[in-house]
């Protein structure tokens, strides 16, 4: 691209029906013998151009006016070429015109870009993207379009324009008028920077303007289920069919690590046998399509049996009777009172009961809690250790017991070096 031969030349050219008078003044950009004109939006009188000089001819102000203009063009020329090579470009007459025009830099606006982006997601849906991520992202556009119109009465703004006042005022706006808190705010903001990264890949942007934005979310506290809790709403009684549903299909949730959206999709052939004679889910999790392997204990067993010949889950092909989401988190509100459950039961609590009560607290290796809740690192995995405090103190219980067992160090070969005591003296 460095060899690529670049010449420029300013000209005047007849405007249509030319009788006499000013022409319009013209570049032409030509690189490897290829020529592309360019209005620069001049005109100027022909018997006071210089044909060899390429420029206005005469002292008068408005010749020294001209030529400024044409030196200044002349250097953006100069400019665009640079631009282009140092972004991988291909040099071409049109791309150096189309970046002293500014054609691109008008379809460059923040809206059109981020709606071009959630369109392109819309259709990767169930081939890699979940639904979810799509919703999130639409909702983070609509919050941007209002923003938008609100703070700059206009319907689009240009990704240049964006700043560090632009995103502090967005973060505000969050915050006060929706209502949002610091987490949600920095999401939808996240799903916003997406656009600008990509701008600033692409070369439309020449620097990130979130650069000095915090992004740290606050740590939220994990709610789950401690065992005396759990064990209320296993043990507890229903007498009333759909509260009864629900309690399995949440009770499932905590001994699976299932979503309430991964259960709901379940399928009978996604529960296999292995060779061992042990039934195992193999599912791939449909928020982030990361494969999750997960042998089924006796409680979530017992769930399944109860509901194998069930004509609703038969004629659906499902595992499990799940109704709709709003309905389900309503119905566990109920059986949080009836079972005297201080908490609100949602789906989320499920998975995280799983991951801290029913596994992390019985010794199972985080590497495998990780596998079987489909986590794509094991980072994900480590934030429910934060939460179990109780569970270093029992580590260190049977520390000690092993030690003790195992005459580790015995205490008559430990010598503690006994200082006397300054107010003895």
């Amino acid at each position: 691209m460095l060899e690529k031969s670049l010449g420029l030349m300013f000209f005047l050219k007849k405007p249509k029906n030319y009788d006499g008078g000013a022409m319009y003044v013209y570049l032409k950009v030509t690189v490897d013998g290829v020529p592309k004109d360019l209005s620069v939006k001049r005109s100027w009188e022909p018997s006071r151009w210089n044909g060899k000089a390429n420029r206005a001819s005469g002292n008068k102000e408005d010749a020294k006016t001209l030529n400024e203009y044409l030196d200044v063009l002349q250097n953006k020329a100069y400019d665009a070429r640079k631009h282009l090579i140092d972004r991988g470009k291909v040099v071409t007459s049109i791309a150096i015109i189309e970046l002293l025009s500014g054609v691109n830099e008008r379809k460059w606006t923040l809206l059109s870009l981020f709606d071009s982006h959630n369109r392109d997601l819309k259709k990767l849906i169930g081939k890699g993207v979940a639904g979810g991520t799509y919703t999130n992202f639409n909702t983070s556009y609509k919050h941007t379009q209002k923003f938008i119109k609100k703070f700059y009465k206009v319907e689009d703004i240009n990704i240049r324009s964006l700043d560090l006042e632009f995103i502090k005022k967005l973060y505000n706006w969050y915050r006060g008028d929706q209502g949002l808190n610091h987490n949600s705010a920095l999401k939808n903001i996240a799903n916003m920077k997406k656009i600008v990264l990509d701008c600033v890949d692409n070369g439309w942007l020449i620097s990130d303007p979130f650069a000095k934005f915090e992004m740290t979310r606050d740590e939220v506290d994990t709610i789950y289920l401690d065992k005396e809790e759990l064990q209320r709403i296993i043990s507890k009684e229903f007498d009333n069919e759909r509260l009864s549903k629900v309690r399995d299909l949440f009770v499932f949730c905590c001994f699976t690590g299932l979503s309430f959206i991964d259960v709901k999709q379940l399928k009978r052939s996604e529960v296999t046998l292995t060779h061992t004679n042990e039934l195992r889910i193999y599912k791939n999790r449909q928020k982030t399509g990361t494969a999750a392997v997960i042998p089924l204990l006796p409680i979530a067993l017992l769930v399944l049996n109860k509901y194998k010949d069930d004509d609703a889950c038969l004629a659906k092909d499902m595992l499990l009777p799940v109704l709709s989401n709003q309905k389900y988190n309503s119905y566990l509100k109920e059986i949080a009172g009836t079972c005297h459950v201080n908490k609100e039961l949602t789906s989320k609590m499920a998975r995280n009961s799983f991951a801290t009560t029913v596994t992390l607290a019985n010794n199972v290796p985080m590497e495998t809690i990780s596998k079987m809740m489909g986590h794509k690192s094991l980072r994900q995995t480590q934030h429910y250790a934060k939460v179990l405090a109780i569970k270093v103190t029992e580590d260190m219980d049977t520390l000690k017991k092993r030690l003790v067992k195992k005459k580790f160090i015995p205490e008559q070969q430990i010598v503690i070096e006994r200082r006397s005591d300054p107010l003895a003296s």
